[in-house]
């Protein structure tokens, strides 16, 4: 049972799931590539269940790591200290801000199989990397709730699998299985599964960094497993559904 959880990257979506996980009661250890002194204000938010500490340090204490650092970054997380954890990748690759990782490029590997071969001694299961974070925060909802949404997982060990369904049950989310991480392109960007069902169509007519701005603030709307699993298994790799996710 997670009972503490580690964070290596403390950004946006780090930060909400540690927000989630202390209304849920556990234990965090937040960390960044900018050291502990930076987290003091969200730790002070947080209160007496979190703190802060180097990414080492979150990665040998959490009984379960979130990753969630730009990808380019990837080779950076502290693989020893992750050996043995199931560790969670939110991260999603975009060239123009990663540069372009011939693997990815040519679909020879997908984002979350170049992190699981950085972290061979660890068990590597994809979510959170679909919504945008304040949807995140907003759409919890407790287990056996009408109104409660899914996010897809994905992940080579069925036992990993699980108890990130588990932790994800105790944030607040339903879970749909996309299969291994061969398949977690399912949930990449422009996918049809990838943000755009927690929220509302764009009004028409926005020019793109005006759709940035309406994003960071639509509206939630719950997207429960029955129709996660519809738009993950409609998914056509190299076709963009989402024009203006893109």
């Amino acid at each position: 049972m997670t009972k503490t959880l580690g964070l290596i990257g403390s950004g946006m979506i780090g930060g909400t799931l540690a927000r989630l996980a202390i209304t849920a009661g556990l234990e965090v250890v937040l960390s960044n590539s900018r050291g502990p002194e930076s987290l003091a204000d969200l730790v002070a938010e947080l209160g007496d269940r979190a703190r802060a500490a180097s990414p080492a340090e979150a990665a040998e204490t959490g009984d379960l790591v979130v990753a969630t650092i730009p990808l380019h970054a990837y080779d950076k997380l502290p693989a020893s200290a992750l050996t043995g954890k199931t560790v969670i990748d939110t991260m999603n690759y975009r060239s123009s801000r990663d540069g372009h990782i011939a693997e990815l490029d040519s679909n020879e590997l997908t984002a979350s199989e170049l992190v699981q071969r950085h972290l061979a001694g660890s068990q590597v299961v994809k979510a959170c990397n679909n919504i945008v974070f304040h949807h995140l925060l907003a759409l919890a909802q407790p287990s056996g709730a009408a109104d409660r949404s899914a996010l897809p997982i994905a992940g080579d060990d069925a036992a990993a699998k699980a108890e990130v369904a588990r932790l994800l049950d105790t944030l607040g989310y339903d879970t749909v299985d996309m299969g291994t991480l061969a398949a977690s392109w399912r949930s990449a960007p422009t996918t049809p599964v990838y943000c755009a069902p927690y929220m509302p169509t764009p009004p028409e007519g926005l020019e793109q960094a005006e759709i940035g701005r309406w994003i960071f603030q639509s509206a939630a709307i719950p997207a429960p497993a029955g129709r996660i699993r519809e738009l993950v298994d409609s998914a056509v790799r190299g076709q963009v559904s989402v024009n203006w996710l893109a």
